[in-house]
């Protein structure tokens, strides 16, 4: 079934002019970009000083739309927050904590999915938390279901769970419990982290997530005082303890930030510098970028990734949980594999909704073809469910300039990949978005000599 067949978007006709990013393509990407703290992990680090009376600190933190959200929240329950975008630094000092009033948690609402996270820290710090509806990339389901079992195995009473939010309690306080996850979620991870560290007694987590991030959220918490052992076969061992106290902590470099430039080099037949990019966390994704036909190297200081010349090679890719491919790596590298000579698949497995941000690509000149069928060995959640989670496509196929809009913020960045390595001028709407997880977007771009015009400041 081709991607026309499953509804394509057509171009945004009007709209916020100001959140326009003009685009002439066929330059290549060339020059060096500095990546900070990974996205994924500085607001989960930020959200657990909450724990602790007293302040902490985070620093190699980006200056990201999402630190601003979690700054906000955190300011909104009592805590006082320094942020130095400069520096990368911030400092939480979270030795008075209170209730927020809720109709200011609900204006946030709908800007970030990290208030769930804000449970385990308010529960333990004052007994209750109000969660907003939450929000967050148009990508597929993202229950808080798994969220709230956990948090209900550890002693917690949700009051309620409507459409404006949740309200939770724990008037006896929470306890450690045996949890197992229905899949290796992420934020189910962090939830069951940031509630059972200081629940009475033991709790074992087991077919937990141990991505990069999580290991570094461990990191943090045992800094404050955590007692946490992780086994090999996804098990996460967590003893209570009484108090927690503030940390000092340097965040890892974002994996998919790296990535994301090291596909718009593939693309654009470019060569980027990322500095501050590390290899350990990238050692899957550097294999298929191997595969496709790319080269790289690895510094000190960073990693080097540029398209050789030649033809690119397909590859049939599959997603998966850590350390398999990261779902977050697939948008950026499939906007490459169009330029690759012959067929590419690529089987996602972790969201339902992924595939959405073809269309605009098809509309370009691709020749992407989406299916329900899993194409892969993998187990999938969505065999037979009538997801469209597998995609074919076939290079290579040259681009051209179109009207786009931005789906999520990978999505959003896989789009601009996609303008930069076409002939002519394109008009990505809704570039606001991809602020959430790239740092200084406009300045990176003009650093590798990208042709693009911003919107106007007002």
């Amino acid at each position: 079934m081709s991607g026309t067949e499953q509804g394509t978007t057509t171009g945004r006709q009007g709209g916020d002019e100001k959140d326009v990013l003009h685009v002439w393509g066929g330059t290549p990407l060339r020059g060096t970009i500095h990546v900070r703290g990974a996205k994924n992990f500085v607001s989960k680090a930020m959200v657990a000083a909450l724990l602790a009376p007293g302040v902490s600190e985070l620093r190699n933190v980006p200056a990201i739309r999402d630190v601003h959200v979690v700054s906000d929240l955190l300011r909104l329950h009592g805590v006082e927050v320094d942020y130095e975008p400069r520096e990368g630094v911030v400092r939480i000092d979270a030795t008075n904590v209170s209730l927020a009033d809720v109709a200011d948690v609900h204006t946030l609402s709908g800007s970030s999915r990290i208030p769930i996270l804000f449970s385990g820290p308010l529960l333990h710090r004052l007994g209750e938390a109000f969660i907003p509806s939450l929000g967050g990339d148009r990508i597929g389901g993202r229950p808080i279901d798994f969220h709230l079992a956990t948090l209900k195995k550890l002693g917690a009473i949700v009051d309620s769970d409507g459409p404006d939010g949740t309200h939770i309690t724990a008037p006896h306080g929470l306890h450690g419990a045996q949890i197992r996850l229905p899949y290796p979620s992420v934020g189910a991870t962090e939830q069951t982290l940031l509630a059972a560290v200081e629940a009475d007694g033991k709790t074992e987590l087991t077919n937990a997530a141990v991505e990069p991030e999580i290991m570094a959220l461990v990191d943090v918490l045992q800094k404050m005082g955590a007692i946490i052992s992780v086994d090999v076969d996804r098990t996460i061992h967590i003893e209570g303890v009484r108090s927690l106290s503030g940390y000092r902590h340097t965040a890892l470099p974002d994996r998919i930030e790296t990535a994301s430039w090291a596909s718009a080099a593939l693309a654009t037949r470019g060569d980027i510098f990322v500095k501050g990019a590390q290899q350990h966390d990238m050692i899957t994704y550097l294999n298929v970028f191997r595969k496709v036909g790319g080269r790289f190297e690895v510094r000190d200081d960073g990693i080097r990734f540029w398209h050789p010349g030649g033809d690119l090679h397909p590859v049939a890719i599959e997603t998966n949980v850590h350390p398999g491919f990261m779902t977050d790596w697939q948008q950026p590298l499939v906007c490459a594999l169009t330029q690759a000579k012959g067929l590419s698949i690529v089987h996602e497995t972790v969201y339902e909704n992924r595939f959405g941000f073809t269309d605009s690509l098809i509309r370009m000149g691709a020749t992407i073809q989406l299916y329900k069928e899993c194409l892969g060995s993998l187990p999938c959640r969505f065999k037979e469910k009538n997801f469209v989670h597998s995609a074919v496509i076939f290079g290579p196929t040259p681009l051209h300039g179109a009207d786009i809009d931005v789906p999520d913020i990978r999505g959003g960045f896989s789009h601009v990949i996609a303008a930069l390595a076409a002939e002519g001028e394109s008009r990505v709407h809704g570039i606001s978005l991809i602020d959430r997880g790239y740092e200084r977007f406009h300045d990176k771009l003009e650093a590798l000599g990208a042709h693009v015009e911003w919107p106007a400041a007002e």
